[in-house]
Order: C-alpha cells, then structure tokens, then sequence
C-alpha cells in the first residue's frame, strides 16, 4: 500500500519535499492556498550543497540548464565603481543564479499531475497515534504524515508551536527586481549601511537586489523604483540602469526576517521543513539551498525508517544543528559554507 503525506505550502521547499517524498514511492497532496501556482520573489542563487540535493532529487541537469553561473561573489564593488575585488574569467563559480520561478518550474516538472492543490488554505492540524489530519474549508484530509513547508509564517507552526516567537526583525528593508538586460557580470556593490546585488539570470535577464538599514518594519513608500533610484542615484552603472530598465511591477520591497532557533522541528507526526523551521537572513546564502536540503534528508529517514516517530526524529537530529547553525554563523560542515557576501535575497 502507497504511503500518504499531506506537504502544505508550495513554494521551492514544499515542491522539493513532494518530488524527494515520489521518489521513495510515498505519494504527497500538496496543498497550496495561492489561487495560482508560483513563486514569490526575483531572484537567487544556489550552491554546492543545494546542486548536490537537486542531484538527489533528479533534476540537477534540468535545474542547470536554467541557472546562470555567477561571479557575484568575486566581483566587490564600492559604489564609484572601484573594484575591491575582481573575478577572473578562469575563476571556478560556486553558484548558479535562476529566477525563482525557473528553478520552481523544474520541480513542478518532476512531480505526479495533480499533486497540487491551490486555493487550498490550511486552517486546522489535528493527530492521533496513526495518523494526522489538515482541515482545508471545509474539506478534511488524512495522512500519515504532514510536512509543513508553509514559510517563515507558517500557519503549521503557530497551531502547534504555540509558544514559538514571531519572525524577528532584523533591521533591514531590501528592494529585488528584474530587467531585461543581457550579459552583465554578477557583481555586489558594498555602499554606506548595505549593498546592491547583481545577478544574471536565464534568457537575457538580470537580477538585483538593494539591501539597506531600516528603522522598523513595514515602512512603505508611494512609489518604490523612485525610492530606491534615488537612494543609489549616485552609484555605479550599471546600477541606475538596471533600475530605469524594470518595469515598475517587477519590483518588490520586503522587510528582513528570521526565526529565532525552535527546541524541535517536530510535533508529532508534523515535521516542519525550510523557512517554517529556519528562516534566516540573505546574508548566509542559504535559505532556499537548506530547504532543499532538508527534503532530501527527511525522505531518506522515512525510506530506512519504518516507525513514522523514528524518521522524524532521526531528520530533527540531522537537520536542526545543520540548519540553526547556518542560520547563526558558519556551516557545521565544509559541504556548504555560507558565501562570504550575500547570494541569496529573502522571500516574504
């Protein structure tokens, strides 16, 4: 008999949950309350670490042949333009820069037609010793186990980690768009209080992302690309540029969050996996990377592990040092190192 599980969110990690959950021959629902498929955001990159578990999953060749590799990180720029740092052409990249909804493609690709539900908004987890239940409207579903992939606010976690704290500010605001423009070098810019990312991405289009300081969350502007031109009106190009060439609705402002570390990523037979257990900063490079990372490792316990209760506690093992760690300071192992500069911007 087919094992169940019930993936709620459909983001990069709840799409890499359900693809590495087919591949051990369970069969996922996946439960998305967007009424339309996607990925929120602009763009990203991705590491060693992140390639290796898409390798796991099947799909490093097809997520290859939507990255672009990126010297963003050999490429130090103060705002005049002045390199602080250079890459050289025959320098090996770490990273592959996508789109995100490029890279959420590919593993929408890879998994069963009709695993994924949209419209369908969790209101309600409830367990008993053989099996959990989501409440979705008014519809109920039943599984053996529940992976909660639902992001930094994950509904998941505040029904059954009552007492965990809220996302915590981090004191940044940051601006991420898209513009049309072809074959420019990965590059970050390091100015007074953040910096601005560069990124070249599939089809002839780049990147950026502009960090800065912010007082407090939730401040808004009356129009962003005129915002956030005039706070870097007196940078380098191809910065100015970029912004005049995204069109105003390719522009997305967010506020900077993390999670403080939770004692468990499990309750029972729920397992909380990606930005619902560990959110962190852009500035670790990591967040999408150890989302994925986190589905490989869950589904390898759960295919040596029969006892539901083990695998997951074998995955809280493995992954929350991991995680905790990446998210505070430096990687617990070489494999994946957070890169020195930012990679990765936040998804809200």
């Amino acid at each position: 008999m087919t094992r169940q599980a019930i993936v709620v969110g459909g983001g990069i990690g709840g799409l890499a949950a359900a693809l590495a959950l087919h591949r051990i021959g369970w069969q996922a629902t996946v439960l998305e309350r967007a009424p339309e498929l996607g990925e929120i955001g602009a763009g990203m990159s991705q590491s060693p670490n992140a390639l290796r578990a898409l390798t796991e999953l099947g799909v490093e060749e097809q997520a290859r042949s939507v990255g672009v590799p990126t010297h963003a990180s050999g490429n130090l720029r103060r705002p005049d333009g002045r390199y602080l740092q250079r890459a050289r052409p025959s320098d090996t990249t770490a990273l592959l820069a996508f789109h995100r909804a490029d890279l959420h493609q590919v593993l929408l690709d890879a998994l069963p037609t009709g695993w994924v539900r949209t419209d369908a908004e969790v209101t309600a987890v409830w367990q008993d010793d053989s099996s959990v239940t989501v409440a979705c409207g008014d519809t109920e579903l039943n599984a053996e186990l529940v992976v909660a992939a639902d992001g930094i606010r994950s509904t998941v976690r505040r029904l059954l980690w009552p007492d965990a704290p809220p996302p915590r500010f981090l004191g940044r605001t940051a601006w991420l768009g898209i513009a049309e423009i072809a074959d420019l070098p990965g590059s970050m810019t390091l100015g007074p209080g953040g910096y601005f990312l560069i990124h070249p991405i599939a089809r002839g289009r780049a990147y950026w992302a502009h960090v800065t300081t912010a007082d407090e969350p939730g401040l808004r502007y009356d129009h962003d690309k005129v915002e956030v031109a005039h706070r870097v009106a007196t940078w380098h190009e191809p910065i100015p540029q970029l912004i005049d060439a995204t069109p105003d609705e390719r522009i997305i402002h967010i506020d900077i969050h993390d999670l403080d570390p939770l004692p468990t990523y499990v309750h029972g037979r729920v397992a909380l996996l990606g930005d619902a257990a560990h959110a962190m900063s852009p500035d670790r490079g990591q967040g999408a990377g150890q989302s994925i990372e986190d589905a490989v490792v869950l589904a390898a316990a759960l295919a040596d592990e029969n006892a539901i209760e083990t695998a997951l506690f074998r995955y809280d093992t493995e992954r929350r040092p991991r995680t905790q760690a990446t998210a505070r300071g430096p990687a617990p192992t070489a494999d994946a190192p957070p890169p020195e500069p930012p990679t990765e911007p936040w998804s809200p």
